[in-house]
C-alpha cells in the first residue's frame, strides 16, 4: 500500500513529485498480527501536557480503532516530508466494507504474494 501511495510501482517515479495513487482500504478490522505483537506493540501519544504520555497496546487500538493500525504502519513506510503528509491524505480506511467511493470504480490492487502460494509453487 505504500508503495502505490508514493508513486513507486510505476515508470514514472520521481521521488520529489507526488505520482501516487489514491487507495480504499475495507475491512480492517480483519488485520491479524502474528506472535506477541498484539499484547506487546505499543503505541504512545502525548497531551502536551506534563505526564501526559497516553500508552496503548495493538489489541486495544485494534479493538477501538482499527483503521489506525493500519494508518500508522503505512506511514511508518512512507518519508516523513510534507509530501509524505500529502500523500496520506490520499489514503482512506475503513473497517467494514462498506465505503462511499464505489462512484469513483475503484480497481483491486495486486498485492504480493502470501507466503502459503509461494512455497505452493516453488519446485521440491
Amino acid at each position: 500500500i505504500a508503495k502505490a501511495i508514493t508513486g513507486k510501482h510505476k515508470p514514472t517515479y520521481t521521488p520529489h513529485a507526488d505520482s501516487g495513487d489514491f487507495i480504499v482500504v475495507i475491512n480492517a478490522e480483519k488485520v491479524v498480527l502474528t506472535h506477541t505483537k498484539p499484547t506487546k506493540k505499543l503505541y504512545r501519544r502525548h497531551s502536551g501536557y506534563i505526564s501526559g504520555l497516553k500508552t496503548e497496546t495493538a489489541e486495544q487500538l485494534l479493538a477501538r480503532k482499527p483503521e489506525e493500525v493500519l494508518r500508522l504502519a503505512i506511514w511508518g513506510m512512507t518519508n516523513k516530508s510534507s509530501l509524505a503528509n500529502h500523500q496520506m491524505k490520499k489514503l482512506k480506511i475503513y473497517a467494514g466494507s462498506e465505503h462511499p467511493h464505489s462512484a469513483q470504480k475503484p480497481k483491486a490492487l495486486p498485492l504480493a504474494l502470501t507466503r502459503k502460494s509461494v512455497l505452493a509453487k516453488k519446485p521440491s
